[in-house]
């Protein structure tokens, strides 16, 4: 029996990967966003998840057995985050309530359910590293418990199974997305051999010294597939990494080497891609001209807050994986070789020369 799956936020990095992996393993998708898909084979959806009229008639003919939540929306304050992101993914649950067709929900967080929210982040008491799924919450308000919440209230009235995701820093291709460090890396290292400006590390020291690691979208949708699909795993929140660890005094590295570069050595003052790239945007129009490349704006492709965010941490962020693990999800990917791989579709793809 073919299963159907709704991929809510399907334009994005996790949203699109999920999606593709989904077709190729032969499922029929309902690949809902804003702006409707245009991948073949999908059932294009175009819903706002912020209006539940909207998304009810969208959903009105879909009878899914599997939901994939993959999006949130960024607001002004941590209050603002939990009163939006909750509303969408009850106004999901809801919509799709009467076909009474979901065996299982799969809801992408993060590390912020162990570092905290943007307006704490990696503050106060923290959980010791490895972070550990059955670490549990922290005393702080934080959105990605509230969608939480809601999808365990969903599961407890209609009966389906659910899966938490919790990845590291996730690397993929979307223009638009509003947490893309690849991207932004890769329009920051063009900018640099462009300019002949040095390829300085934008973050802490903590981060450039420490062990961590990262998601890739690829990774991250073997481990969704595999929740949705194994009992096993029904009802348990996962962790979900490459597999592999690196210090970012190795990666910056690796990252300069791709593109022809010397990486710089870690600056003696701060030096964060918000400050760097403040005024890089004719610099970038004249290279997408020269090259002939498909977006000019340059804040489509960047998001220096957000990688600011995670390379400027003043704490190590290692991540477990024994859970899923001994549960049978064995796939890895090497972290360096993730970001290659981003890299070398931007450029297939004319998003960086």
């Amino acid at each position: 029996m073919t299963q159907t799956a709704l991929v809510v936020g399907a334009s994005g990095i996790v949203g699109s990967a999920i999606t593709q992996l989904l077709l190729d393993n032969g499922w029929q998708v309902a690949a809902l966003s804003r702006h409707p898909s245009t991948l073949p084979g999908v059932i294009a959806v175009a819903a706002d998840l912020q209006d539940p009229v909207s998304l009810r008639n969208a959903l009105a003919d879909l009878k899914p057995s599997h939901v994939f939540l993959t999006t949130w929306s960024r607001q002004a304050t941590e209050a603002e985050n939990i009163r939006v992101n909750a509303a969408m993914v009850r106004n999901v649950l809801d919509a799709v309530r009467p076909a009474a067709s979901v065996q299982h929900v799969a809801l992408v967080t993060g590390l912020k359910h162990y570092l905290g929210p943007f307006e704490a982040y990696g503050k106060g008491t923290l959980p010791k590293t490895p972070f550990r799924e059955s670490q549990g919450r922290l005393d702080v308000e934080n959105f990605y418990y509230a969608q939480e919440d809601e999808v365990f209230a969903a599961a407890k009235k209609d009966g389906f199974s659910w899966s938490v995701h919790r990845p590291h820093t996730v690397t993929g291709v979307a223009v638009g997305n509003a947490m893309n460090m690849a991207t932004t890396l890769a329009v920051y290292a063009t900018i640099c051999k462009a300019t002949g400006r040095p390829f300085v590390f934008p973050g802490s020291r903590v981060q450039w010294d420490s062990l961590t690691d990262m998601t890739d979208s690829h990774q991250l949708a073997r481990q969704l597939l595999w929740a949705a699909t194994t009992p096993e795993a029904a009802n348990q929140a996962f962790n979900i990494t490459n597999g592999d660890v690196f210090r970012w005094s190795w990666m910056w590295g690796q990252i300069a080497g791709y593109f022809g570069l010397e990486p710089a050595d870690f600056p003696q003052t701060p030096a964060p891609l918000e400050k760097q790239m403040a005024d890089d945007q004719p610099a970038w129009s004249e290279i997408a001209r020269e090259h002939q490349l498909k977006e000019s704006d340059i804040n489509r492709l960047i998001s220096p807050w957000h990688t600011d965010a995670d390379l400027g941490r003043p704490i190590e962020v290692v991540t477990d994986m024994s859970k899923s693990r001994k549960l049978g999800f064995t796939a890895f990917e090497a972290s360096d070789e993730a970001f290659f791989k981003v890299f070398d579709r931007l450029r297939s793809e004319r998003l960086i020369p």
